[in-house]
């Protein structure tokens, strides 16, 4: 869908500027835009390779693990049913370290492998009927049970949300923009954004844990 609306979009953009004989400018502003896209591009891949790498040596090093370790009172709090040595606390603690330093592209791998973890412990709690699952606290069908569960659980849901509202203390990602496009004070986007994310992961956490309590009613 947004394949058409985008392409519906340039049409309607290069329609109006022949009618308009504005063409040339029209050429002017791609030929511009691109550049400024490759520069972009550049500056934003050195900044998520080197964090990335950043990461990947914490995670190497065992330090990812020890902020697990140390995060675990946050992490019960919102996944009470994730068994402490289950993988998914290290993609999550990865991710929110992510999210934490603003790093949007470096958490995406972070998040997919917490989801795939998370998915994965769910298919489990629905193989072994002694575990609990937490699938909006439903019945499931003999065909749910032996095929991949296609449901969220209150673990994913929750981590999503958390996710979305990304308490930020460094808006890396958003620091490189500003300064790329010439901004006098990069730096300045810090306070408001700390304060704005924790404001989002505050509503974000009280919303999580309402509604994992009406799913357990």
């Amino acid at each position: 869908m947004l394949n058409y609306i985008w392409s519906f979009l340039v049409a309607i953009g290069i329609i109006y500027a022949a009618l308009t004989g504005n063409i040339e400018a029209l050429n002017e502003s791609i030929l511009s835009s691109s550049k400024d896209a490759i520069d972009l591009l550049i500056l934003m891949a050195g900044v998520v390779a080197m964090w990335n790498g950043f990461l990947t040596i914490a995670e190497e090093s065992g330090l990812t693990k020890s902020l697990a370790r140390k995060m675990k009172p946050f992490l019960h709090l919102f996944f009470p049913d994730i068994p402490k040595d289950h993988i998914a606390n290290d993609y999550i603690c990865a991710n929110f370290i992510a999210n934490i330093l603003g790093l949007g592209w470096a958490c995406t791998p972070t998040g997919l492998n917490a989801m795939k973890a998370l998915k994965q412990l769910e298919q489990e709690r629905i193989t072994n009927p002694k575990t609990p699952h937490t699938i909006n606290n439903c019945n499931l069908s003999l065909h749910e049970q032996n095929n991949e569960i296609n449901v969220a659980s209150d673990e994913m849901c929750t981590f999503l949300i958390l996710n979305i509202s990304s308490l930020q203390i460094i808006p890396m990602n958003m620091i490189a923009y500003r300064s790329q496009y010439g901004s006098p004070n990069p730096m300045a986007v810090i306070a408001p954004g700390l304060i704005t994310t924790i404001i989002t992961t505050m509503l974000a956490a009280i919303i999580c844990r309402i509604m994992c309590r009406k799913t357990i009613k």
